[in-house]
């Protein structure tokens, strides 16, 4: 086993850890506490794993522990802040965009991610549509996943 030490932010505090150089960030998170990140599909089509990284949205199931070595990574962990919910979280939760949950964590950073990309833009159905693809559910149909992101977009 070949190991090497990285460093990074995470949800605002410094990390640095030895890992496998063959080590998913999926699995480096999973492994520090981070339970909101899922493997779902293990080969990034899913969305279940997705953290943001330098504020990008990525299936850490595909990314190596090892890029993230220098970069800002933020799970929905990070999110909350003084026990408040997010501007995201919240609009979630008042849409009713939650069933079962597995996906959510995976949603809620791609549209963290979305509303700082997009802010003060005007945006349409289709452009919510195409940068949530990455994102799978099972459960709500997507409707009300969009009306959250469209509560989001309009207090942005």
């Amino acid at each position: 086993m070949i190991t090497r030490e990285i460093s990074f932010i995470l949800n605002g505090s410094e990390m640095c850890i030895d890992v496998d150089v063959r080590m998913s960030l999926l699995d480096v998170l999973r492994n520090e506490g981070f339970n909101s990140i899922k493997q779902g599909c293990g080969v990034g089509e899913c969305g279940a794993c997705t953290a943001l990284v330098d504020g990008v949205p990525y299936d850490t199931c595909v990314y190596l522990a090892v890029w993230a070595d220098g970069k800002e990574i933020r799970t929905v962990e990070g999110e909350s802040r003084n026990g408040e919910l997010s501007k995201v979280q919240r609009a979630y939760i008042d849409a009713g965009a939650v069933q079962c949950g597995y996906c959510t964590p995976g949603f809620i950073m791609t549209t963290t991610a979305f509303v700082e990309k997009h802010k003060g833009k005007d945006i349409d159905r289709e452009l919510i549509r195409k940068e949530h693809a990455g994102n799978l559910c099972r459960c709500t149909g997507y409707e009300m996943i969009i009306c959250a992101v469209e509560s989001c977009m309009k207090d942005s």
